[in-house]
């Protein structure tokens, strides 16, 4: 989310910046981070055995085997409360496309943007996050209200790294469909949802994704989902925001702050040609020393907010909780740069190095 000439992070880096505080002893009050061991959510998302029609309806035996992620949760996590509404998510591929379907409790369905690429958050809607390799770097974002329009965009890193959108970049070929379960922008009548169903092209998504796609069996991509809620009211008979109010901000996956473009704290789908119900979901085994070199590379942000500088040692940032990895993750910094290292051992027990650089591009070696 953001603004239209800039889409910034959520609230231009202010609640980033406390939560970077948090991590070296200031005393403003922020959410916690998530605590370093959290795995991120998990799905396996398994091929579909026939050719969808993309209408909105989950209703087709295709999407009834599919499992449901667990139910959203408030983008901080849990120190917020439970979302008012209900939101889950489906997910299916083929050759073709990455099929994702939603389903969104809503007892007032609304919607007035219908020019393709508007800023979307500004309605309610549905929001789509995948980071094919994990690097943080090269993104992508797809928006969708109830009324059918997309706002689809590529980020080349994240906003805290002065990367920036390509308003620019489409999605040819995405197939999009909604249902509205009870009636469209009539207040006269209490509603039971709507729903969504994407089918987005793997030949779009291969562009930066630096992997193959479609994904071989038992590949896993990075993949969160979003759902924006607005407060309304009724005025003249027509839905409106009320005034002065903050969006709600739903999630698969939680972020651990009021920001989606923190690509570290999406979720893992692992897509699989078994069948449903056969296959278990594996976590990263990388998880953890990404956590760790997380934590350092805020730190550091921090560091900069105060100093001007980068820190050169892992000294001078002071106490930084790193769990398991405080003395297996190494900083190499100058004045105007830095690479933050860890270890881990992967599903082979070969070990590993994971770097962090100062722009929050991960390399895994």
């Amino acid at each position: 989310m953001g603004s239209r000439a800039e889409r910034q992070p959520y609230n231009s880096g202010c609640i980033a910046a406390g939560l970077i505080a948090s991590l070296i002893g200031c005393q403003r009050p922020v959410a916690r981070l998530h605590d370093i061991m959290e795995h991120p959510k998990g799905y396996v998302c398994h091929r579909a055995t026939e050719p969808l029609l993309i209408d909105g309806r989950l209703d087709k035996p295709v999407w009834q085997a599919a499992a449901w992620t667990d139910d959203f949760v408030d983008i901080e996590g849990d120190v917020r409360p439970a979302p008012r509404f209900r939101t889950r998510a489906k997910m299916l591929w083929d050759d073709t496309y990455f099929y994702i379907a939603a389903e969104m409790e809503e007892p007032h369905v609304w919607g007035t943007l219908t020019e393709h690429d508007s800023v979307i958050f500004e309605d309610n809607d549905f929001e789509v996050f995948i980071d094919p390799n994990g690097d943080n770097h090269e993104y992508y974002e797809i928006e969708i209200n109830a009324l059918g329009t997309v706002w689809d965009l590529l980020l080349t890193r994240p906003y805290r790294d002065q990367g920036r959108a390509v308003n620019g970049w489409e999605i040819a070929g995405l197939k999009t469909g909604v249902r509205i379960d009870g009636s469209l922008n009539d207040p006269a009548d209490v509603d039971r949802g709507w729903s969504v169903e994407l089918a987005i092209p793997w030949r779009v998504l291969k562009e930066c994704a630096r992997r193959d796609a479609p994904p071989a069996d038992g590949d896993q991509w990075r993949v969160n989902f979003s759902r924006v809620q607005w407060r309304h009211e009724v005025v003249e008979g027509r839905y409106r925001k009320v005034a002065g109010t903050k969006e709600d901000n739903w999630v698969w996956s939680p972020q651990g702050a009021i920001d989606m473009h923190r690509p570290e704290r999406w979720g893992y789908v692992q897509f699989s040609t078994a069948p449903p119900g056969t296959v278990a979901f594996r976590p990263d085994p990388s998880a953890a020393a990404r956590h760790a070199v997380h934590r350092v590379y805020y730190a550091q942000r921090a560091y900069y907010e105060r100093d001007g500088r980068w820190a050169r040692t892992l000294a001078e940032l002071g106490t930084i909780e790193l769990g398991p990895y405080a003395g297996d993750v190494q900083l190499d910094g100058t004045a105007t740069m830095f690479e933050v290292c860890g270890r881990f051992r992967d599903a082979r027990g070969t070990q590993r190095r994971i770097r962090i650089r100062d722009d929050s591009r991960m390399i895994v070696d």
